[in-house]
């Protein structure tokens, strides 16, 4: 069973996410997007809403005084940058807390939790493997093709992404985008890289090498690569 759903956000690149999670996420149908609170109690005393991603910090109305203010909110999944109101949230009734940048895995944790409330028959949730990842460059969201990308080198608190012919220096750390990737298809082999498997041409123990690139193999990831390689 499909259940209904509204992003309630001020900052455009926060719906840009969002929409990019939703879509890998069949059975969420997004019917609203709305950039402030105002308009959220008359759509939702109109319209079905079983679950909300709200945005604490709004000009206007925050997300908390709109949770008070709904007579009968929706489930609510509690999205910010800031993490103070977490425990004050909790008084509202939220079932999840997620905090900025959003990624995929983290996202599906509050999807299979809202679904959990309801019977597993009614369920039925399919979420399809992401074909892309949304990544924030030079203060504007991107959309990387995970068929594309061929391995990615940590630089601090940003990583740098290499696909034919380009590379993005997102503003991600390597742990973060890891647990973006998708593991069947994505392995991180050192402290400073992860690699797309499927791209690797040559390998030992102690390097891999796509393209003209060689990467060294950390300690630690050795025996896990010659396990996913010889399988």
């Amino acid at each position: 069973m499909r259940k209904t759903c509204i992003i309630v956000d001020d900052e455009p690149a926060a719906h840009y996410v969002l929409l990019s999670h939703l879509n890998q996420v069949p059975d969420l149908e997004l019917i609203g997007q709305f950039y402030n609170g105002v308009e959220v109690r008359q759509f939702t005393e109109l319209n079905e809403v079983d679950l909300m991603f709200l945005d604490i910090n709004m000009p206007e109305v925050s997300g908390l005084d709109l949770l008070r203010n709904l007579p009968h909110p929706p489930k609510t999944v509690l999205t910010t940058a800031y993490s103070e109101f977490a425990l004050e949230s909790y008084d509202y009734g939220v079932i999840d807390y997620l905090m900025k940048p959003i990624y995929f895995p983290r996202f599906l944790v509050s999807v299979d939790r809202f679904f959990s409330y309801y019977d597993v028959s009614d369920r039925g949730a399919v979420v399809v493997a992401p074909t892309s990842l949304a990544v924030k460059v030079d203060g504007e969201m991107v959309d990387i093709d995970l068929n594309e990308l061929l391995y990615t080198q940590s630089l601090g608190n940003y990583v740098k992404l290499f696909i034919p012919g380009k590379t993005y220096l997102a503003s991600i750390t390597t742990n973060d985008l890891e647990h973006s990737l998708p593991a069947a298809k994505f392995m991180r082999i050192h402290k400073s890289y992860i690699v797309a498997i499927e791209k690797i041409g040559t390998y030992g123990k102690d390097f891999v090498q796509v393209n003209d690139f060689r990467m060294p193999v950390g300690i630690t990831y050795r025996q896990k690569l010659m396990e996913r390689m010889n399988t």
